[in-house]
């Protein structure tokens, strides 16, 4: 685990253990928490065309960025409380998703993978 990901992950338990928080962060409560901060990150962007969503993430971006924040705590406790490493999970997770999307096939392309 890197130091970096290893003082986050410190942060965050502390903050949640100071409160006692832990009865409430059961892999089920973590992951609706996750997609409770993923729908709020989506509301920065509803209804807006790309130019509109970028110029609104200009003027916006502290906003934008805190519900990044939120969704990356949450999964970053889910993962530790289920003895994931997260940086091991994703670099197999992008090995796969290179045998699924090989470049001469998906370059360019926002096809799902059986799609191709």
């Amino acid at each position: 685990m890197s130091k970096d990901l290893e003082y986050i992950l410190n942060k965050i338990k502390i903050f949640r253990d100071e409160r006692d928080w832990m009865q409430f962060h059961d892999p089920k409560n973590m992951a609706i928490s996750i997609i409770l901060e993923a729908s709020e990150l989506l509301e920065h962007f509803q209804w807006k065309t790309k130019a509109e969503a970028e110029e609104y993430i200009k003027k916006n971006r502290v906003k934008v960025e805190e519900e990044i924040a939120d969704i990356a705590l949450y999964l970053f406790e889910l993962a530790d409380n289920l003895d994931t490493d997260l940086l091991k999970a994703m670099e197999k997770k992008i090995k796969e998703n290179e045998k699924k999307y090989p470049v001469d096939k998906a370059k360019g392309s926002a096809k799902k993978y059986r799609e191709l």
